[in-house]
């Protein structure tokens, strides 16, 4: 029950934020997707994308490696982008990966995939 409560609280923080600083224009798309990643990626998968941050340890399941080339090249780009605005269901994944596709938009969602790539300097399926 405990995992279940820092991870709603981290959601709640993570969508306060976004609803005071989610508009704030970057200079470019990198940098935005950079900036989506620190504020609602960072909780889970880390500063450094590896899937070890401080809600990691209360996850049923580890977070996904985003700076693995060998497990991000397995997966598509579509699959990715489902993931991030549908949630981890979508892609038959933990059900703890929340959708973000009420707060981010498409063009933010392609945004994040890219970033992820280049965090991983891999290509997908």
């Amino acid at each position: 029950m405990k995992d279940i409560r820092i991870f709603k609280v981290t959601a709640v923080i993570a969508f306060v934020v976004a609803m005071f600083f989610g508009n704030v224009p970057s200079a470019d798309a990198a940098e935005k997707a950079a900036d989506n990643y620190k504020l609602y990626c960072v909780q889970c998968h880390g500063t450094a994308g590896t899937g070890k941050w401080v809600n990691a340890p209360y996850l049923a399941v580890a977070p996904r490696n985003h700076v693995s080339a060998k497990d991000m090249s397995a997966l598509s780009d579509d699959s990715v982008f489902k993931a991030i605005k549908s949630g981890g269901p979508a892609v038959g994944k933990s059900t703890q990966m929340p959708p973000f596709g009420g707060i981010l938009s498409d063009a933010e969602v392609s945004g994040l995939v890219k970033h992820l790539r280049a965090m991983c300097k891999c290509k997908g399926k």
